[in-house]
């Protein structure tokens, strides 16, 4: 925590450089990796992060915000700055822009945890689908995710909307080859649309092993063979109302579910 009158930086300009670099931060889903930051818009995320204990590098806030922003905003951060609001609006990638936002370091590159329970994307690309899967493994206890090349980068802004804070309660990896996943020494668990013994007859038979890591597949494709043909066990989800195949985060959150019920 800080004080609310140090270092507050009040910015006007469109032509401001640490404007034009959060317009990047805010728009471009891979901008985080170039500069190391990541960028929580809206009261809910901040929220979330300060609840988790996240190290605020600087808040961010509209002109009309500032003026009644809590004293708990005001000292969330080493360093606070205030944009006219429609400077705000240009770095937003909301329809309706929120009022204020917190700018973090993105979080060291981390080891694989062997025995931790795991969820692995093998290239869900969808941002609005992978942000769903996070909120669900945070809530049923897989709190580890690791993300396979080609998978929607995890720390993106729609990525990170969509995940509503799960983010800061898991360990996140991504950017990993097929054979990286040789580090966990717990069983693959691998989702089919077509294949293998129904989850709900494994889980009656109490047959699905904890911890576990479970594969999701890209959208279309689903896991890929090399993957499947390693898993422990190839599992599908019943559904008697004749649908193909399930969302990948519905089918993700049903597995999840099952497992810890």
């Amino acid at each position: 925590m800080t004080d609310a009158s140090a270092n507050v930086k009040h910015i006007t300009s469109r032509d401001n450089p640490w404007l034009k670099a959060m317009r990047r931060l805010s728009q471009d889903a891979s901008a985080y990796r170039k500069q190391g930051q990541v960028w929580l818009e809206g009261d809910h995320l901040c929220r979330a992060a300060l609840a988790r204990g996240c190290e605020i590098e600087e808040a961010v806030f509209t002109e009309s915000a500032w003026q009644q922003a809590p004293e708990s905003w005001r000292t969330a951060a080493a360093r606070q700055v205030v944009l006219a609001d429609d400077l705000f609006a240009g770095i937003s990638g909301l329809e309706s822009p929120a009022s204020m936002g917190f700018v973090l370091r993105l979080p060291s590159a981390l080891a694989i945890a062997p025995l931790m329970p795991t969820v692995v994307l093998d290239r869900v690309q969808d941002a609005g689908n992978v942000g769903s899967i996070l909120r669900s493994a945070s809530a049923f206890g897989y709190k580890q995710v690791l993300a396979l090349k080609g998978s929607a980068a995890l720390w993106s802004p729609k990525v990170l909307r969509a995940g509503m804070g799960a983010h800061f309660g898991l360990q996140l990896i991504e950017g990993l080859a097929a054979e990286d996943l040789e580090a966990l020494q717990i069983p693959w668990l691998a989702t089919s649309s077509h294949q293998g013994p129904y989850l709900h007859e494994l889980v009656r038979q109490q047959a699905i092993p904890f911890p576990c890591a479970w594969l999701l597949g890209h959208e279309g494709q689903g896991v890929r063979e090399e993957l499947m043909a390693k898993a422990t066990l190839t599992v599908r989800i019943d559904q008697p109302g004749g649908e193909e195949s399930l969302n990948v985060a519905a089918a993700a959150a049903i597995c999840f579910h099952g497992v810890r019920s």
